[in-house]
């Protein structure tokens, strides 16, 4: 028994010594493993990247310079307006709510002429049109009520600029798009005809370039169209602040004349 414990023991104290002796050198062989892994993953993801990009370039070129170069400055001048009309919307949004607390406040410590001064340093279109109706409100509420109305619409075609171009850009992609694929299918019938024969090989060309500018035209469509709709809603608020704080501040003038 003595000799059968002296082994075992033996035999544990050989087996902890080589994983000790191993582990140096198992460690870096599955961190090399680890470490080529995930280089295999990055790799496939940025092949797949390019050859997404390589195949756009390459179709984007099949489909001619003509009508694909017009559709790409349909997208170009869509974009550019959509994210001029973006960031102006942005920097036009205010707290209507905080500004007519404001201008209430004005009123009663300081009068006209403070409340005035508040909006002349706030930016936006609802402290513009507070500042037109403040300016005549010595002229009457009836003039003051008038002069925002008025003013009201002069910041709401504001608010419009320029995005009729966008709706314009929306619908001609798609047509310069059917333009390409009607004359693409015209130049495959023409092959047909100069050949005398139907053979997929002549049409095959002319087919494929129309239907690259239709689904080029209504890409293009579809990305302005999103850029579109979310102008027009940030349009919508913006206007429904504008007449919530009008009828606000109408109320307050009336309530500082009794």
């Amino acid at each position: 028994m003595k000799k059968l414990f002296f082994a075992l023991s033996l035999v544990g104290i050989l087996m902890s010594q080589s994983l000790t002796y191993a582990n140096p050198i198992v460690k870096p062989i599955i961190q090399e493993t680890e470490q080529e892994e995930e280089a295999a993953v990055v790799g496939e993801t940025a092949a797949a990247e390019a050859s997404f990009t390589q195949e756009l370039k390459k179709r984007f070129i099949e489909g001619g310079p003509g009508f694909m170069g017009i559709v790409l400055i349909c997208l170009i001048l869509g974009l550019a307006i959509a994210i001029e009309r973006i960031i102006y919307l942005n920097l036009a949004t205010t707290n209507s709510q905080k500004l007519t607390a404001g201008v209430e406040e004005a009123l009663a410590s300081g009068g006209v002429d403070a409340a005035k001064e508040l909006c002349r340093n706030t930016k936006g279109p609802v402290a513009s049109i507070f500042y037109q109706g403040l300016d005549r409100v010595n002229e009457g509420v009836e003039s003051a009520e008038k002069a925002v109305v008025a003013y009201g619409g002069v910041q709401m075609g504001q608010l419009e600029k320029n995005v009729s171009w966008i709706s314009l850009f929306i619908a001609l992609a798609p047509m310069l798009g059917f333009m390409g694929t009607v004359i693409g299918m015209i130049q495959a019938f023409d092959k047909i005809e100069a050949a005398g024969d139907m053979q997929p090989s002549l049409v095959a060309g002319g087919i494929k370039v129309a239907l690259l500018t239709t689904v080029f035209g209504l890409i293009v469509a579809i990305i302005l169209q999103v850029f579109y709709n979310y102008i027009i809603a940030k349009i919508d608020s913006i206007v429904n602040d504008m007449e919530d704080a009008s009828i606000n501040l109408i109320d307050i003038l009336v309530a500082q004349k009794k």
